[in-house]
C-alpha cells in the first residue's frame, strides 16, 4: 500500500499570504483550463479503484475491451516469453495511466504504434503515452515481457498467480494473482474478452477459458488458441498447462463440456467429472440458462495450492474434487463469474451463493435437505459462543474472506431468507439476480434491494442481523 503524501505548508502573514494565494490560483487556472472550449483537459488516470481489501488493485481513466495474450513457455526452464495487447477506451483525457503488473521484466511497451515511457512502482505499471489520449479514444497497449512469473501470497497465506507444478503450471487468479503473468486492469469492475495463444513443447496441453479455436504443432512445439467471447474478470482467467487427459461431451441442453484431468487423478476424479452435465442442467433449471457458451473443468496436481477456483467456463482444481466441490465451482459460473462482486468485502455474494447451490444439489441428488444442512453442527447448530459468529458476513476482512463465514453463514443467510419470503419469491429472486446482472458487477446493497422488490417486504432488519452484526441470529 502506498502511503499518502503530505505537503508542508509555508507560513505567510497578511498581504503576503493573500498575494501568494492569488498567484497560485491564477497559475492553477491557467494550467487546468483549456485554451478553447472543447479542448481536452489531460490528467493521470487513478492508480487504484479504491477497494479497501486490495487498495492497489484496479486503475481509472480507461475501460478494457479485450486482452490478446501470446506467450511461449517451457516447463523445464520456467521462462515465459510473452506479449499482451490490451484494447481499451479512454474514459477521460489521459496523459498518464496505470496497469497492474507484477510479472517478469518488460522488454518493450507501446501505446498504439508509438513507444511509451513507463516505470514500475510495486504493482503499478505507470505509462506515459505520446501522443496523449482523448476521452472516447480506442487505443492499444502492447507489453512484451520475459522471465519467470511470480507466485503471489494472499493475506490468508494461500498462494495464486503462476504456480509451477511437476509437469507445467497451475494458474489461479483470485483475488490478486492475474498480474503475476498478465498486465491488466485487475478489478472485477472492468471485465473484458480474452484471446490466449500459448506455445509449449509438444506433448504439453494448455487449457484456457472459453473455446479451443485452434491447435497446431510444428518443430516439436504446439500452439493452442483459446477464445473467451463473454466478458470476464481478470481474476477468473487461466492458462493452466501440463500433462492432461482431455475429454469432451455436452450437457443435455447442448453446452459443450471440455475437461482436462491430470493422468494421476483420472480415477479419483471420475465421479465428479461424470456429473458435470447433470449439475449444469439442474442449476440451469433453478438459476436460469447457463451464462456461457462452453463449460468444463481442469483437474491438476498442485499440492502446494490446496483449493479449487471457479475460473470462468473451466473451474480449476488442485486435486481430485468431490461431486460437491464440483457443484460449488460450477454454481459460481452464475454467481461470481457472470454476476460478480464489485468489491471484495462482498465475497459472500460469490461464496454464500455457491455454497447454498451445493446444498440444493445435495438435496436434489438424494442427500440431506437444505434445511437439514442449515441445522447441522457445521452451520446453525454451532454453539452461540463459537468464534464463527464473531466475523461479519458482509465484511469478513482480507484474512477471513475465504473462511467459513462468507461460505456457510452466507448460505445460511440465503436459506433464512427463503424461509422469510417463501419459495416462490426466493427462487424468482435467484433467477432474476442472475438474469438482470449477467456479465455485470453487484453489491450487497443491490441484493437487499432486489430481495425487497421481489418479496414486497422491508428486509433491512433481516439482512442487518444476518450480514452486518456479530453473534448468532436467534430471531429474524
Amino acid at each position: 500500500m502506498t502511503s499518502p503524501r503530505t505537503r508542508r505548508a509555508a507560513r505567510f502573514g497578511g498581504a503576503a499570504l493573500a498575494a501568494a494565494l492569488l498567484t497560485a490560483t491564477q497559475a492553477t487556472a491557467s494550467l487546468a483550463a483549456p485554451g478553447n472550449p472543447g479542448e481536452p483537459r489531460y490528467s493521470a488516470g487513478a492508480p487504484s479503484l479504491g477497494d479497501p481489501y486490495f487498495p492497489d488493485q484496479g486503475n481509472g481513466g480507461f475501460d478494457v475491451r479485450h486482452y490478446d495474450v501470446t506467450f511461449a513457455y517451457d516447463p523445464a526452464t520456467k521462462i515465459m516469453d510473452a506479449t499482451t495487447v490490451i484494447t481499451a477506451v479512454a474514459t477521460q483525457d489521459l496523459d498518464r495511466f496505470d496497469l497492474d503488473f507484477r510479472g517478469p521484466e518488460i522488454t518493450s511497451l507501446k501505446v498504439g504504434r508509438h513507444p511509451a515511457a513507463f516505470r514500475r512502482d510495486g504493482q503499478e505499471l505507470v505509462i506515459t503515452p505520446r501522443p496523449k489520449l482523448r476521452t472516447g479514444e480506442t487505443f492499444t497497449v502492447t507489453v512484451a515481457y520475459e522471465g519467470t512469473p511470480p507466485v503471489i501470497t494472499d493475506p490468508d497465506e494461500s498462494i495464486e498467480g503462476w504456480v509451477p507444478t511437476d509437469d507445467g503450471v497451475f494458474v489461479p487468479g483470485e483475488p490478486q494473482g492475474a498480474p503475476a503473468w498478465l498486465p491488466s486492469n485487475d478489478s472485477p469492475k472492468d471485465k473484458a474478452t480474452f484471446t490466449f495463444r500459448a506455445t509449449v513443447p509438444e506433448g504439453v496441453t494448455v487449457v484456457g477459458n472459453g473455446r479451443l479455436t485452434s491447435k497446431t504443432t510444428e518443430n516439436a512445439k504446439t500452439t493452442f488458441v483459446w477464445e473467451s467471447a463473454e466478458p470476464m474478470a481478470t481474476y477468473l482467467a487461466t492458462v493452466t498447462l501440463g500433462n492432461f487427459v482431455v475429454g469432451e461431451t455436452t450437457t443435455p441442453g447442448g453446452v459443450p463440456v471440455y475437461t482436462a484431468v491430470d493422468p494421476r487423478l483420472v480415477t479419483q476424479s471420475a465421479a465428479a467429472v461424470a456429473r458435470i452435465p447433470d449439475i449444469l442442467e439442474y442449476f440451469s433449471s433453478v438459476f436460469g440458462p447457463y451464462p456461457f457458451d462452453t463449460a468444463g473443468a481442469i483437474i491438476d496436481r498442485a499440492p502446494d495450492v490446496g483449493y479449487a477456483l471457479e475460473s470462468q467456463t473451466k473451474p480449476i482444481f488442485s486435486s481430485a474434487p468431490s461431486v460437491g466441490t464440483m457443484a460449488h465451482e460450477l454454481a459460481h459460473q452464475w454467481y461470481g463469474d457472470s454476476v460478480s462482486l464489485g468489491r471484495w468485502s462482498d465475497i459472500w455474494l460469490n461464496e454464500g451463493f455457491a455454497t447454498y447451490a451445493t446444498w440444493l444439489w445435495t438435496e436434489h441428488s438424494g442427500g440431506a435437505t437444505a434445511q437439514q444442512t442449515f441445522n447441522s453442527s457445521s452451520n446453525y447448530g454451532r454453539s452461540a459462543t463459537s468464534s464463527f459468529w464473531q466475523i461479519v458476513t458482509a465484511d469478513p476482512g482480507p484474512e477471513d474472506m475465504f473462511g467459513n463465514v462468507p461460505y456457510n453463514r452466507g448460505a445460511m443467510t440465503l436459506h433464512a431468507l427463503r424461509g422469510k419470503i417463501g419459495d416462490t419469491a426466493f427462487f424468482k429472486l435467484l433467477k432474476d439476480w442472475a438474469t438482470e446482472h449477467r456479465y455485470g458487477t453487484v453489491s450487497t446493497a443491490d441484493f437487499v434491494s432486489a430481495a425487497e422488490k421481489v418479496s414486497g417486504l422491508d428486509l433491512k432488519a433481516f439482512f442487518d442481523v444476518w450480514l452486518h452484526q456479530k453473534g448468532k441470529p436467534t430471531s429474524w
